[in-house]
C-alpha cells in the first residue's frame, strides 16, 4: 500500500517513516512523498535512507497529482506560509496584546485562514485522483482542517493529535490501569478537550482518586501544569493553559527572547544546513532531541511544569496515532483511538457536522465516535465559543469576506473585542499574502 505524506520535507516527517519501519506487518510498502519545497524534501529524503537503509522504498515529488495517484493513504501536514507565517501570526498577536499560539486564539485564527484553502484544494485532488484513499489530517489547527475538507471526503478524512493520547497514557499510568481494562470519557475540540472519567470495568469511576492524591497528581505533566484539578473534576488538556492563565501566559511569552516560532525558523533552518553538511541522521536527532525538549516551555516555566517527559523507545506521538489509524483500517484491526471526526450525536450541544475530539473504534470501515458522557458544566460554553469560531473561519473562506473574519477573531474568547478583531486581521492581511483573498 502507498503512503503520500503532503509536506514531505517537512521537519517531523522522520518520525513518521520510523513508526512504519517499526510495524512488523509493513501495512505501507511505499511512501511518497511531496512538498513545494524542493531542497527541504531532498534533505527529509537523505534523512530517511540514513534511518531505513532502504528497507522501506521512498519516492520523493514537488507535483501534487503525481503524489496522490495510487495512494492507499494520504497523511497531510502541511504549513501553508511555512514557519515564516507562524512568525506572523505570533508577532502580530503580541503587538495587539493577545496570545497567538499557531493553533490557539488570534494566531491559531490566522493560521486556519491559511491552511482551509489549500487543504480544499488537496481534498478536491483527493477526490478526483484517490476518491478511495483514507486522508489522515494533521495540518494545523487539526480539527477545523478536518471539518472543512469532511464537506467533500465525508468520512474518510480522519483528523488525529498526539495531545489527548499522551494525556490519557499519563493517567492510566499514574492509575496503575491499562488501556484495555477501562473506558475513558474524553472529549471537546482539538486543543480544548478534558479527561473527565475512567471506569473500570465494575463501572466504577477511578478518575477522582487520582484528583484527590495530589502527591500522585503531581507524577504527570498536567498536574504539574494546573491547579485545581480536584475542584475541575477532570485533567485538561495541555492547551487549555492557554485559556485558563491567559494573563500569565502572555506575559511569559512577552518576557522569552523570542517567540516559538522564530526559535523553530532559526532552529530548522540551521538543521537542513547541517543535514547538508554533516551525518543527516544525527544533524535531524540532535535538532529533534532541542525542539522537544523546549516545547511549551513559557507555560511550564510559569506553573514549574519542569522538563517535558520523552520516550523514545517506541513511536509514541502523533506518528505513532497514524500508524495505529493505518492498521485499524488496512487489516481491519479494531482499535480505540482518540480522534476528529464528524460529532454525529456524540455531545449534544453541537449539531452532527461539527468535528470533535472523541474516543473512536476504528476498523475498515472508518472511524465511529463511542458514547461518552456529557461534558462537564465549566467545558460548554467554551466549546461553544471556539466551535462558532471555527464556524466563521470556514465562511469567512468561502466568501473571501474580510468581515467574517473579523468576527471570528471577536468571537475567540482569547480576543474578544471586534475592534481589536478588525485591527488584528487587517496587520495579517498585510503581512501574509496567503490572507490577500479577504476582502
Amino acid at each position: 500500500m502507498q503512503l503520500t505524506i503532503l509536506g514531505g520535507g517537512g521537519f517531523r516527517v522522520p518520525l513518521v517513516y520510523r513508526a512504519l519501519l517499526a510495524d512488523q506487518e509493513r501495512t505501507i510498502s511505499e511512501v511518497v512523498l511531496y512538498d513545494v519545497d524542493a531542497g527541504r524534501l531532498d534533505a527529509i529524503r537523505r534523512v530517511l535512507a540514513a534511518l531505513g537503509g532502504g528497507a522501506l522504498p521512498v519516492r520523493a515529488t514537488t507535483d501534487l497529482d503525481e503524489a496522490l495517484t495510487g495512494a492507499a493513504f494520504v497523511f497531510s501536514a502541511i504549513r501553508v506560509g511555512g514557519l515564516r507565517g507562524r512568525v506572523v501570526d505570533e508577532r502580530v498577536a503580541l503587538a495587539a496584546g493577545v496570545l497567538g499560539q499557531e493553533t490557539v486564539g488570534a494566531g491559531g485564527i490566522a493560521y486556519g485562514l491559511r491552511s482551509v484553502p489549500e487543504s480544499l484544494r488537496i481534498a478536491d485532488r483527493v477526490a478526483a485522483l484517490a476518491p478511495d484513499a483514507w486522508l489522515i489530517n494533521f495540518t494545523n489547527p487539526a480539527g477545523l482542517v478536518t471539518e472543512a475538507m469532511s464537506g467533500l471526503l465525508g468520512d474518510r478524512v480522519i483528523g488525529i493529535c498526539d495531545s489527548p493520547t499522551g494525556l490519557v497514557d499519563r493517567v492510566l499510568k499514574a492509575l496503575r490501569v491499562t488501556p484495555d481494562r477501562v473506558r475513558i470519557d474524553y472529549a471537546g475540540l482539538n486543543h480544548l478537550g478534558w479527561l473527565y472519567g475512567v471506569h473500570d470495568a465494575a463501572g466504577r469511576d477511578l478518575l477522582p482518586g487520582l484528583l484527590a492524591d495530589e502527591p500522585l497528581l503531581q507524577t504527570i505533566e498536567e498536574g504539574r501544569l494546573f491547579g485545581n484539578l480536584r475542584e475541575l473534576g477532570a485533567v485538561p488538556n495541555e492547551y487549555l493553559h492557554y485559556y485558563y492563565d491567559p494573563a500569565g501566559t502572555l506575559d511569559a511569552v512577552r518576557s522569552a527572547p523570542q517567540t516559538r516560532g522564530a526559535f523553530l525558523r532559526e532552529q530548522q533552518e540551521r538543521c537542513y544546513h547541517e543535514i547538508a553538511a554533516r551525518e543527516p541522521l544525527e544533524a535531524w536527532r540532535d535538532a529533534w532531541r532541542e525542539r522537544e525538549a523546549t516545547y511549551m516551555s513559557e507555560n511550564r516555566s510559569l506553573t514549574g511544569a519542569g522538563e517535558r517527559e520523552q520516550d523514545e523507545s517506541r513511536p509514541a506521538g502523533y506518528e505513532g496515532v497514524a500508524l495505529a489509524v493505518m492498521r485499524a483500517l488496512a487489516r481491519d484491526e479494531p482499535a480505540t483511538l482518540i480522534l476528529d471526526v464528524r460529532n454525529r450525536g456524540t455531545l449534544s450541544i453541537l449539531d452532527d457536522d461539527a468535528v470533535v475530539e472523541v474516543p473512536c473504534r476504528v476498523d475498515a470501515r472508518g472511524a465511529a465516535p463511542l458514547p461518552v458522557a456529557p461534558l462537564p458544566g465549566h467545558a460548554v460554553d467554551l466549546v461553544r465559543a471556539v466551535k462558532a469560531t471555527d464556524r466563521l473561519i470556514l465562511a469567512a473562506v468561502a466568501t473571501g469576506s474580510r468581515d467574517a473574519a473579523v468576527r471570528a477573531m471577536a468571537t475567540h474568547p482569547l480576543v474578544g473585542d471586534p475592534e481589536i478583531g478588525a485591527r488584528l486581521v487587517d496587520a495579517y492581511r498585510a503581512e501574509l499574502p496567503e490572507l490577500a483573498y479577504l476582502t
